[in-house]
């Protein structure tokens, strides 16, 4: 994975459009509730500073179009709050936070800057060309750069206008270092992993994610999936699900990677029982229930304590574990037992590499504070 990094950049004088990831957990006022990403992302953003570049940084937050209806909540998923809380740990560095991603208010406020400044863009969310990748978007956000860097390893996989279009305007694009050190990781994972190599996969949709458990697929030794997607995965299999998360996209698609795993030998574990609720809240009534004992009303929030037994068995023999997306609904207590349990089972064990990704479950970890272990 050898790829062109931000310490080749000749960067002095240069506007340089960053593109990170501050799509961070918040307080109901939307202010900054859980950092870790913000600094992941100082090393790079440091790094341009003291370099002479002028920095343009782009993130998203949240899911705009989810709630485009209600301005309350729209209004929560603005970044200046970001931009207020990256002011205070970056002292004495202008920051101005723009509310567009483009268009002549925000040329204009590139234009003025100076080095050692950086200007924060709005929500890319905000506008429909980001997820659709539109050429036009992709094309007026490489106006506002000279160089482009990617440091949003959270949303690598997107083929967004701000991840993956922009590249296609831009002479020189580059990893930032948060980027870079997961290449390198992932490098040695991919190429010679220390084994039994245990993959972890929670998260909400199947349909998201079947490039991704295809290619495991050929590389792990055991597969491992909670979360929301597993109540697809039961389905597709014939069990009742009650309320529980479904991908109806995603049915087929689990059918299929169920047969690949059969057929390449790979051990596949789902949940054989879960903690289940009668509603999505802390203070509903709960009950464990086997495999398709899901009683029509409830749905599944947590792992149950066998399947818990079943998953840390396997993880605890492993030498490397890779790990995306918790296994429960980690935000409230009463559904965060089994992620809890995974992650103070990977910190603990000094004989298994574990290699931690995606937004959530680092929030999770970094919420039972582990993050450092």
């Amino acid at each position: 994975m050898n790829k062109l990094s931000i310490d080749a950049l000749d960067l002095a004088g240069k506007r340089v459009l960053m593109r990170v990831d501050f799509n961070v957990p918040q307080h109901e006022d939307g202010t900054v509730r859980d950092d870790t990403r913000i600094q992941a992302a100082l090393k790079s953003i440091r790094y341009v500073l003291d370099q002479g570049g002028k920095l343009i940084l782009m993130s998203h937050l949240g899911r705009p179009k989810k709630v485009k209806d209600d301005a309350a909540k729209l209004a929560l998923l603005k970044l200046d709050p970001i931009a207020e809380y990256l002011a205070g740990l970056l002292d004495g560095v202008k920051v101005t936070k723009v509310d567009d991603i483009v268009g002549a208010d925000v040329e204009a406020a590139v234009a003025a800057m100076k080095a050692g400044e950086i200007v924060v863009l709005e929500n890319t969310r905000f506008n429909e060309g980001e997820e659709k990748n539109d050429p036009e978007l992709s094309a007026a956000l490489a106006k506002l750069a000279d160089v482009y860097v990617s440091d949003a390893f959270g949303t690598v996989h997107r083929a967004h206008a701000s991840t993956e279009g922009v590249c296609h305007y831009v002479d020189q694009c580059a990893a930032g270092f948060l980027v870079k050190k997961e290449l390198d990781y992932f490098g040695g994972v991919l190429n010679a992993p220390d084994r039994p190599l245990v993959a972890i996969l929670g998260g909400a949709k199947v349909s998201d994610k079947i490039l991704v458990i295809e290619n495991l697929l050929s590389l792990v030794d055991t597969l491992i999936i909670g979360g929301g997607m597993a109540y697809t995965f039961m389905k597709a299999q014939g069990h009742e699900i009650g309320k529980s998360l479904l991908d109806e996209a995603g049915i087929e698609v689990a059918k299929k990677i169920l047969a690949m795993a059969e057929e390449k030998g790979v051990k596949l574990l789902l949940p054989v029982d879960n903690i289940v609720a009668d509603d999505f809240s802390n203070d509903a009534n709960t009950m464990v229930v086997g495999l398709g004992e899901i009683p029509a009303d409830y749905e599944g929030l947590d792992i149950g304590p066998k399947t818990l037994e079943l998953f840390l068995k396997e993880i605890n023999a492993a030498s490397t574990v890779v790990w995306n997306g918790p296994v429960g609904v980690f935000e409230m207590e009463k559904f965060a037992g089994g992620t809890k349990a995974i992650a103070q089972a990977l910190a603990e064990n000094p004989k298994v590499t574990s290699i931690i990704g995606g937004g959530d479950t680092a929030a999770a970890v970094a919420q039972y504070g582990l993050a450092d272990k």
